[in-house]
Order: C-alpha cells, then structure tokens, then sequence
C-alpha cells in the first residue's frame, strides 16, 4: 500500500477545514460551529485573526500531506510530517471533547480522519 490515498483524504479535509476558518475569519456567522459554540454568530475580531491564522496552517499540513505522499513534486522533511500529525492530534482531541453537540458532530468525525490519514501517510 502506498500513501497516495491516505495523502488525497488528508489534504482534501484540511483544504476544505481552511475553507471553513477562512469564512470564519471573513465574519460568516459560524460560531456555534467552533470553540465550543462559545459564540453563536459571527465570531468577535480576537478569535477571527485566530481562524486567519489557523486557515494557511492547514493549508500549509495538506501540502506537507501531499508531498510526503507522493500527490505533489516536494518532500517534506520529516518533522513536517510528525509536526502536522500532532497538531492534527491536539485538534481531534479538542473536537472530540467539545461541550459543542454541533461542533462535536461536524469536527470530531473530519479530525479523526485526518488523523488516521495522516498517521498512514508518516507511517507508509
């Protein structure tokens, strides 16, 4: 098996994860979406320059993603690797224990999937 397929599922849900801290970051009304539905609308200017920051991170672990894999003409160097898992872990955890039912339910199941495809990519 090569980590071709687990790279694709990786970088697809983070650029699509980007997406969503982008509108976030934008001001789209998703805050009961996120930090654990803290903010029900439009998230205040703080936690907006916060999901600005977040979005090219994740941009930035699908690339890492990609080119480990083999999706893109670039290897990462191994701590990319381990370094985007593990942040991908820390944002599984976050979403798994959410006091958010609707952030539980959109983010838990993305977050572990990436970090289970992620997991294969360093490991394969």
């Amino acid at each position: 098996m090569t980590a071709t397929l687990p790279a694709m599922v990786f970088a697809g849900l983070a650029v699509l994860t980007a997406a969503f801290q982008t509108a976030l970051a934008a001001g789209a009304p998703y805050g009961r979406w996120t930090l654990g539905g803290m903010y029900p609308g439009r998230l205040p200017a703080p936690q907006r320059a916060g999901a600005a920051v977040q979005s090219p991170l994740y941009l930035a672990m699908a690339l890492v993603m990609a080119g480990h894999g083999g999706l893109v003409d670039w290897v990462p160097p191994g701590w990319a690797v381990w370094s985007a898992l593990a942040i991908t872990l820390l944002a599984a955890v976050g979403a798994v224990f959410t006091p958010s039912p609707r952030e539980r339910r959109l983010w838990a199941p993305v977050l572990v999937a990436m970090l289970v495809a992620g997991g294969a990519v360093a490991l394969l």
